[in-house]
């Protein structure tokens, strides 16, 4: 006979909410995977493991700190009676403190976008240490943990998941920490015009985009942090039933708003949909719903999300451009101003009707918590500058910081040790002849998408090794326009392979006659073909020399 399992409303409730907050934690801890592809992709090649490096520090120092002090601080600040209760409050306190924890290292990994490519590690470390342990925590202590702008006005500050308070306040720190370092190097001329410097993946770019969606619903939705309440004995659904639905509903229409936003004003400007504001767009449209997404009508966010993606184009070209500050990242008009404009809308759009006192305390907040950030993070960052230790040197600048700051080479095979690509079977069939057969190495510069018809028109002629190298180069063929977030820059060195062949047997000119046979468009920038002498060849394996070692 069964006997009725007996259950705990209060463990049971708890224990559900417990594996909720957890599981939306490690989402938006993912999110650090997204934000590591997303910069990457935007910096040089020469800065990738740099940028990476800062990323996974930011999570492992900041997240010690923040633990030791800045959850901590946020509480004094708050008016807590024990801020520092959490450190041995037990289960359900440690998980909400690492709740808040992923949404400390959110605001503090923005910042690195925006100063990447100059800034020192050791600057940048220090800056994560005191975000972590004062900046942030006081943001947070004055609103969430229910300091003076929690009530402001009578009304108190309105953000749901953080779209002022963690992705504002760190837009707002990127920019003033890019304006305090000074631009990279050759990012402007002496008359004051721009120069674009072109991030070296899109593919990385995009990539980071979409791993932050993703986790943006651990952000947002994730802030619905009561699945169930225990009432009267009994489980009953909690608040989380009332917002979840529209939070996840309002998250998804401003993503895909912002994408269009972003791309409408890009095809304005130029003519084209770039690439890369369509990501970033997706991520401000997010930005701007976050602070919203629980009293937003749907329509509202779609408002909001395509003004979001909108202003991203404006705005940043008016940072690039009439302030000159380098924000490598756009992590600004990502971040920051959409992060303020979409808490500043919340009375027009809201499920609640428009309230002027709202307005106000909405407007009177963002200015509070971006005043704080400004001359926080310039104090942090000017104090670093007056004694040298801000920005790299300009000789470890041109070099790239994967070298000068870690000793490593992201892309080694792009540096002087290319790999030969041998297209030759199991067997080596060799080239050679008698010993006063000369021996001869024909060099080619070809179109890489004709690399298919020139090797197999080399084996034709009886010349089936062969050595191929990707390189770039110019010539006759004229430049290109190329495009990196809206902007026009020239493409005078155009990517063409290399393809080297020795022989000694197979005379040198059928070779070069089937390479421009198989090469050519009749288009300019086909490519050249080089005759050159060899002098002798070692064999490496068997020691042979000159033609039976070809």
């Amino acid at each position: 006979m069964l006997t009725a399992l007996q259950v705990d409303a209060s463990a049971l409730a708890s224990g559900v909410n417990n594996v909720w907050v957890l599981t939306v934690t490690f989402l938006i801890f993912f999110m650090h995977a997204g934000f590591a592809m997303l910069e990457a992709g935007q910096v040089r090649s020469k800065n990738v493991a740099n940028q990476l490096t800062k990323n996974m520090l930011t999570w492992s120092i900041g997240v010690i700190v923040y633990f030791l002090i800045g959850a901590g601080v946020s509480g004094m600040v708050g008016g807590a009676s024990d801020p520092f209760g959490y450190i041995t409050g037990g289960s359900d306190v440690w998980i909400g403190w690492l709740f808040g924890a992923v949404f400390a290292m959110t605001a503090a990994t923005i910042v690195s976008g925006a100063v990447a490519g100059r800034a020192k590690l050791r600057a940048y470390v220090t800056y994560t240490v005191v975000l972590s342990a004062v900046i942030y925590p006081v943001v947070t202590g004055l609103t969430w943990g229910g300091g003076y702008l929690s009530t402001v006005l009578g009304v108190g500050f309105g953000d749901f998941a953080g779209g002022m308070i963690v992705h504002g306040m760190g837009g707002i720190a990127g920019l003033t920490a890019a304006w305090v370092l000074g631009p990279r190097m050759d990012r402007y001329n002496d008359d004051g015009s721009s120069n674009v410097i072109p991030g070296h993946s899109m593919t990385f770019a995009v990539l980071g985009t979409l791993i932050l969606c993703f986790g943006w619903y651990g952000f947002n939705v994730g802030t619905a942090a009561s699945v169930f309440v225990v009432e009267e004995g009994s489980v009953a659904l909690g608040a989380f039933a009332d917002t979840v639905g529209r939070v996840a509903l309002t998250t998804t229409l401003a993503m895909g708003a912002g994408a269009i936003g972003a791309a409408g004003v890009s095809l304005l400007q130029t003519q084209k949909v770039d690439t890369l504001y369509v990501a970033n767009g997706m991520l401000a449209g997010l930005v701007g719903i976050t602070s919203i997404t629980n009293l937003s009508t749907w329509w509202g966010a779609l408002v909001v999300g395509l003004l979001a993606g909108g202003q991203l184009p404006i705005v940043f070209k008016f940072v690039e451009r009439n302030l000159k500050i380098d924000d490598v990242c756009a992590v600004y008009p990502v971040h920051g101003s959409a992060g303020a404009m979409g808490a500043v809308l919340l009375p027009f759009v809201s499920i609640n009707g428009f309230s002027t006192q709202v307005l106000l305390a909405q407007v009177v907040s963002v200015t509070v918590i971006g005043a704080w950030t400004i001359v926080s993070t310039a104090l942090v960052f000017g104090g670093l500058k007056a004694i040298g230790q801000a920005r790299v040197s300009p000789d470890h600048e041109r070099e790239g910081l994967d070298v000068a700051e870690h000793g490593v080479d992201t892309y080694p095979e792009f540096g002087d040790q290319p790999e030969a690509v041998p297209d030759g079977g199991p067997e080596i069939r060799t080239d050679g002849g008698e010993d006063d057969r000369e021996i001869k190495m024909v060099v080619a510069m070809i179109r890489p998408e004709k690399l298919g018809d020139v090797k197999q028109a080399i084996a034709e002629v009886g010349a089936p090794s062969i050595t191929v190298t990707n390189v770039s180069g110019r010539g006759s063929q004229p430049a290109k326009k190329g495009q990196w977030r809206g902007e026009e820059y020239t493409v005078d060195l155009h990517q063409k392979v290399k393809i080297e062949c020795v022989v000694a047997d197979v005379p040198a000119r059928d070779v070069a006659e089937a390479i421009r046979e198989g090469a050519n468009t009749g288009e300019p920038g086909d490519g050249k073909i080089f005759i050159m002498p060899i002098d002798d060849a070692i064999q490496v394996r068997t020691g042979k020399e000159g033609p039976d070692a070809v």
